[in-house]
């Protein structure tokens, strides 16, 4: 086991369980630039890691109350579709226009991440909470053509989505912050399936490198959920925005040096 997969394998996991997202971010590049794994290979093994490491992460939200099950089946099953439309048109995209658009789709979560919004104030004024913390009145329609679009991204680049399915949640459906961040687990969960299943047959898959990076990143996920209620949530933020713009900044110039070298 090297320490490359080590290292990567827990930052994955980290990154899930303290902002339900930002997994494939990390997953993509470290099996492409640090393990050498071919692009499209890349793409497939990153959801199946995510998808494994985001469904235990959820199950772990959902015994605390934070999974809105409805939300998750409808932005769940409507992004699968999608996803799975991605992963069959990311087998004959070419490498360099899914690279470019994975780097582009980095600068979007850093953005997002380094915005000084308050994403935990709720905006949907429609939503009213019931008895059990969830939300009624939600516009169902919006979160299942978010699904939709969110998923097809998903499968095209190989990114789980949570970035852009966390403030869906909380600007869309009015949920909480603790209540977004669990239920994007479990949507990230079906979503990665999808795409998985969609590259899987298609492209070569290590089977055991695979196995190694989720077991380490689901060690790290556990730590992520314990670090989130000890660091603050802005510093977090700030600190892995910062990393997002240079990650995608080296796909981007890698890209540009192959292609036009």
């Amino acid at each position: 086991m090297s320490f490359a997969v080590i290292v990567a394998g827990i930052m994955t996991g980290v990154l899930l369980g303290i902002f339900g997202s930002g997994g494939s971010i990390v997953t993509v590049p470290a099996l492409l630039y640090l393990l050498d794994v071919e692009p499209k290979s890349a793409i497939a093994m990153s959801l199946g890691i995510v998808a494994i490491t985001a469904g235990i992460t959820a199950l772990q939200h959902w015994h605390r109350g934070n999974v809105n099950m409805k939300v998750t089946l409808v932005f769940g099953l409507f992004g699968v579709l999608g996803t799975y439309a991605g992963a069959r048109l990311g087998v004959i995209t070419p490498v360099f226009i899914q690279l470019t658009l994975f780097a582009l789709v980095m600068y979007l979560a850093a953005w997002r991440m380094l915005k000084p919004v308050a994403l935990h104030k709720s905006v949907g004024a429609a939503s009213t909470e019931c008895a059990d913390g969830y939300y009624d009145d939600l516009n169902y329609r919006e979160i299942a053509v978010h699904g939709i679009a969110v998923g097809v991204l998903t499968g095209l680049v190989g990114v789980g989505g949570g970035f852009l399915i966390v403030p869906a949640l909380v600007l869309l459906s009015g949920l909480p912050m603790k209540q977004a961040v669990g239920t994007s687990l479990g949507i990230v969960t079906l979503k990665s399936v999808a795409g998985f299943a969609g590259y899987a047959g298609a492209v070569a898959i290590d089977y055991s490198l695979m196995a190694t990076f989720t077991l380490i990143a689901i060690v790290g996920s556990l730590a992520g959920s314990h670090l989130a209620h000890r660091l603050p949530a802005a510093l977090l933020k700030k600190g892995f925005g910062i990393f997002l713009l240079l990650v995608a900044s080296y796909i981007l110039i890698q890209q540009l040096i192959q292609e036009f070298a």
